[in-house]
């Protein structure tokens, strides 16, 4: 069954806006300073969201629109901006997302970028600039996210006609900080030159300073960027990505196609899309396409790996059997998640995203196959408090999703096992691991952990040994 709201305004939408999520994204690139055109406000929230989630410092320029720049344009406010950031952070890359009210008055800012070069046509330090629509009225953060990866790729990429390098390109969506860092170790073990994009697991989770760094160490290189319209193959994680366009269809100015589908287009790289390796059925899809792509074995530290995880498997089935579980959030982790939950035998009853692609519960038909509850109701464009009304009737076990969602545990007194983005309410966010064997093995032994703490809790007797 799918469901899909009505109404043209949400109440606490399950989503956030696309500027947000392209600034996580572009915090992936080395050397790059992030910049709103658009209001002050757009800046100061987004960077109180990520800060909360990441516990780590984030700068995000603006060009402070007024009512003065809204009415005349906000070219002056611009190329002020970008000579205030080049002066005080001395970045490689300035990444420009613009924002509802950018977009509303129409500004054409891959003009604005070519006038601010012509201006500066005789200096040759100045830094690369990429671009990335994202009206905060249009799409989510994963939509803007994945808007910012293509934006990225589509301003860099560049090879030599006929060249085709060893190297792959790994598209790694939008994950902890923890799975990235876990990826690189996977393709370091079978040997492959990885062109891993977005990499934040140091500028989003790094070390303690002395001194404080206005453009934290790590990210994607320039030159990694460049060099990925010669690899050999592109693997997208993730089914959906933005391939339904922002709000299910394609704009005049919206580029549906991932960035992977734009080298194939345009450079002729080969894309495999493969699902976020959560659980074991698609962990062992993405095992095998690296062994395929390496000409290797499967290194015998992960069948080890695997073997541990079907034996917790075994351990715990007789507490999350039969369970049934509301599973919210981006609409990609959302299907890794509900392929998990399917899988320890845990029954997912909703599965609600505030993304709009329109394909959410045909990927979860493809990708759960046999294990797909022909009752699961499949929401898109949620809000919450649609989530709650649904879920009085449903009467789940527990919820797996971001904390957004805490208040209506809280309510309904179920466990909430927090994954995914946001979380406000507990620390450790950018270190937490979900994709791979072990990454399972973690989230396994969570969702136990929470259904016995809640059995625990709620009995008379208080069970020690259960």
């Amino acid at each position: 069954m799918e469901k899909a709201s009505p109404f043209a305004s949400s109440c606490n939408a399950c989503k956030q806006c696309a500027p947000l999520g392209a600034c996580i994204a572009f915090r992936g690139i080395e050397g790059v300073l992030p910049m709103l055109h658009g209001s002050q406000g757009c800046a100061t929230y987004i960077r109180r969201y990520l800060i909360s989630h990441f516990r780590e410092p984030v700068d995000i320029a603006s060009s402070n629109f007024s009512e003065e720049t809204t009415i005349f344009g906000g070219n002056k406010n611009f190329n002020t901006g970008i000579d205030n950031i080049i002066r005080q952070y001395q970045p490689s890359v300035i990444a420009i997302a613009s924002t509802c009210l950018s977009e509303t008055i129409g500004e054409d800012v891959p003009r604005l970028i070519g006038e601010y070069r012509a201006i500066h046509a005789g200096e040759n330090d100045l830094p690369a600039m990429i671009y990335a629509s994202t009206p905060s009225y249009s799409g989510t953060h994963y939509d803007g996210f994945h808007e910012a990866v293509y934006a990225a790729v589509k301003s860099l990429a560049c090879a030599p006609v006929g060249s085709t390098g060893r190297h792959i390109n790994l598209f790694c969506n939008f994950i902890s900080p923890e799975d990235i860092r876990r990826l690189k170790e996977i393709t370091a073990d079978f040997g492959i030159d990885t062109m891993l994009f977005p990499d934040y697991s140091q500028t989003l989770d790094g070390v303690s300073w002395d001194v404080y760094r206005r453009i934290p160490e790590g990210g994607t290189s320039i030159a990694d960027l460049k060099r990925s319209a010669s690899a050999m193959l592109s693997m997208e994680l993730g089914y959906i990505l933005n391939s339904g366009g922002r709000n299910g269809a394609v704009g005049e100015n919206r580029q549906a196609e991932s960035a992977g589908g734009y080298l194939q287009k345009q450079f002729g790289v080969p894309c495999r899309k493969i699902g976020l390796p959560v659980g074991v059925n698609e962990t062992d899809r993405f095992f095998d396409l690296l062994s395929s792509v390496s000409g290797k074995a499967v290194p015998q530290k992960y069948h080890e790996q695997r073997g541990r995880l079907i034996d917790l498997y075994i351990d715990g089935h007789k507490y999350v059997s039969g369970k049934r579980a509301v599973i919210y959030g981006e609409e990609d982790m959302t299907v890794a998640l509900a392929s998990f939950a399917a899988e320890i035998g845990v029954r997912p009853v909703l599965c609600a995203s505030g993304g709009e692609s329109g394909k959410l519960r045909e990927t979860l038909k493809n990708v759960l196959g046999d294990l797909y509850p022909p009752d699961m109701i499949t929401g898109q464009g949620m809000s919450f408090e649609q989530m709650e009304s649904l879920m009085s009737e449903l009467k789940p076990d527990l919820m797996i999703g971001n904390s957004k969602g805490y208040y209506i545990a809280r309510k309904m007194d179920i466990p909430l096992i927090r994954t995914g983005f946001p979380i406000h309410d507990r620390i450790g966010a950018a270190h937490a691991r979900t994709l791979g064997y072990e990454g399972a093995s973690i989230l396994f032994e969570r969702i136990v952990n929470a259904i016995l703490e809640d059995k625990q809790r709620k009995s008379p007797v208080g069970y020690k040994y259960m």
